[in-house]
C-alpha cells in the first residue's frame, strides 16, 4: 500500500480512472474539465452503453472478459496507469465495490457520485463512500452543528418536484438499447442487476409509453384519498432493485417490506386510519407492487383501508400524512421537513435519534412521535454545505450548474465534511430550478 495521495498534489499530477457514470454524458463531460484543469483522465467501459456516451477513445479501457477476471484487470489499471483517484457512480454494485477496496488498498482517493440525498435538484458526492458507507453514518447531529459555525445563513427549501425525470428516463432507454442491439464486443458482459438487458430496455420503453396512463391512475388514486377525509399513513416504496435498498437493509425484496407494514398496521393504527404506498418516481413495474399490496391487503383484514399511488409527485400526499414509513428513501427528507413522524427499516444517513423513530412499527402506527425539527434544519443545512451540490446529471442545465462547482470540490485538498469542520469550503452556488 502507497502513501495516501497528498493533499496538495496539484491537478497535473493527477490521473483519474472513471468506471461506470450515470445514463447520459456527465462522466464524458466532468473528463473534460478535469483535463482542462491538467489532469488526466481514463475510462473503464464495460459494455457498449458505457462506450457510447465516452468521446476520448485514447483514454477508454474496454474491460470484455468475464467478471471473475475484474479483480487482477482493476489492479493491473490502477498500477499501469499510476492512478491517483477513482471516480464511481455508487459504491455497491460489484465492480465498483472490489474497485474501491482495490484503490483503498493503494490509497487512491475513492471519489463517489450519487443522486442527491435530498431531491430534487441536488447530486451527492463524497470521498470513500456513500448511503451506508457514507462519513454522514457515523456523525452526530452535535458534531454537524459545530461544523456548522463556518457556514452562511440557512440554506433555501426543497423543491417537491423532481425536474429531470423526461432526460433520467430517456438516457436510460438509450443505454440499455446500446447495450442491447450493440454489444458485441463485450461477450461476457452480465448486468448488476438480475434483469436482463432485454428486459431492462423493454422496462424503460413501456415506462416512457405508460407515462400519460399511469397519470390518469395516479390521479384518480390521488383524489380518493384527498375526498376520503380519513386519517392515512404513508409507506415509502424503494426500487426493488435499488443498491440502497438492497445492500442496507435486511430485506430481500420489497414485497417483504409491505407485507411487514401491512402486518403492523393491522395490529397497531386505529380501525379509522388508512395506509398509503407511494411507488418510487422510477418504478417500472418489474415487481406487480398493485398485485403485492392487493394480497397483503387481504391477508390482512385490511379492505377498504389500504390505497397504492402509482408515482408522481410526494408532497400533496404529506400535506394531510399522520406520519411515514420506509426502509431508508431519500423521500423521507420531505417527511422530516415538514416536521412529520419517520419510521426507518435500514440504514440511512439521516436515521439520527433525533430525527427518526425508535418505536416499534406496531406503536408506531397506533402512536407516531415526531421527530425534533430543529435537529433536522441543521442535518439539512450540514449536508447542503458539504455533500449536496446543486445540479443534475440528466438535464443540460442541471450539468452545467453541476459542473462550474464539482470540478474545484473534487480536485479540494479536503472532502467537504472536512472542508466545512475546518473553514475551508467555497460557497455554495445558490438554487436554480433545472426543469
Amino acid at each position: 500500500m502507497r502513501d495516501l495521495l497528498p493533499a496538495t498534489t496539484p491537478a497535473d499530477e493527477r490521473r483519474f480512472l472513471m468506471l461506470q457514470g450515470p445514463h447520459g454524458p456527465f462522466f464524458d463531460m466532468l473528463a473534460g474539465m478535469l483535463r482542462a484543469a491538467g489532469a488526466e483522465v481514463w475510462r473503464v467501459g464495460f459494455n457498449r452503453g458505457d462506450e457510447a456516451f465516452w468521446s476520448d477513445d485514447a483514454h477508454f479501457i474496454p474491460f470484455r472478459d468475464a467478471a471473475e477476471a475484474w479483480p487482477e484487470a482493476c489492479t493491473a489499471i490502477l498500477a499501469e496507469r499510476r492512478i491517483t483517484d477513482l471516480v464511481l457512480y455508487g459504491d455497491t454494485r460489484p465492480i465498483h465495490a472490489i474497485a474501491a477496496r482495490l484503490a483503498r488498498a493503494a490509497g487512491i482517493l475513492v471519489h463517489v457520485f450519487e443522486e442527491g440525498y435530498i431531491r430534487p435538484y441536488w447530486i451527492t458526492y463524497e470521498r470513500g463512500g456513500s448511503n451506508g458507507n457514507s462519513r454522514l453514518m457515523s456523525t452526530s447531529i452535535a458534531e454537524m452543528r459545530a461544523a456548522l459555525s463556518w457556514a452562511a445563513s440557512d440554506p433555501p427549501s426543497a423543491p417537491a418536484r423532481w425536474g429531470e425525470m423526461r432526460q433520467h428516463i430517456w438516457y436510460g432507454a438509450i443505454y440499455h438499447w446500446f447495450v442491447l442491439a450493440r454489444n458485441a464486443g463485450y461477450p461476457h458482459f452480465r448486468p448488476h442487476r438480475a434483469t436482463s438487458v432485454m428486459r431492462e430496455f423493454v422496462l424503460y420503453l413501456r415506462r416512457l409509453v405508460l407515462m400519460p396512463v399511469h397519470s390518469v391512475g395516479r390521479f384518480i388514486a390521488q383524489r380518493r384519498i384527498r375526498n376520503g377525509g380519513f386519517p392515512y399513513h404513508l409507506a415509502l416504496l424503494q426500487l426493488d432493485h435499488d443498491a440502497s435498498f438492497r445492500d442496507h437493509s435486511s430485506f430481500d425484496s420489497i414485497a417483504d417490506f409491505i407485507e411487514l407494514c401491512c402486518a403492523a398496521f393491522a395490529i397497531g393504527a386505529p380501525r379509522h386510519h388508512h395506509l398509503v404506498f407511494k411507488s418510487h418516481p422510477l418504478e417500472d413495474d418489474r415487481v406487480a407492487l398493485g398485485r403485492v399490496i392487493d394480497d397483503a391487503t387481504a391477508r390482512h383484514g385490511l379492505q377498504g383501508r389500504v390505497h397504492f399511488v402509482r408515482s408522481g409527485k410526494l408532497a400533496a400526499l404529506l400535506n394531510d400524512a399522520r406520519s411515514a414509513v420506509t426502509v431508508n428513501s431519500t423521500a423521507a427528507q420531505q417527511v422530516l421537513w415538514r416536521g412529520l413522524p419517520l419510521k426507518t427499516l435500514g440504514r440511512a444517513v439521516y436515521g439520527k435519534p433525533e430525527l427518526v423513530s425508535n418505536q416499534p412499527l406496531i406503536e408506531f402506527f397506533r402512536n407516531p412521535r415526531r421527530p425534533d425539527t430543529n435537529a433536522y434544519r441543521d442535518f439539512r443545512h450540514y449536508l447542503i454545505e458539504t455533500s449536496q451540490i446543486a445540479g443534475g446529471f440528466y438535464s443540460a442545465r442541471g450539468r452545467r450548474m453541476l459542473l462550474r462547482q464539482v470540478i474545484d470540490i473534487l480536485l479540494a485538498a479536503e472532502d467537504p465534511y472536512d472542508a466545512l469542520r475546518l473553514g475551508t469550503a467555497a460557497p455554495r452556488h445558490k438554487l436554480r430550478v433545472l426543469g
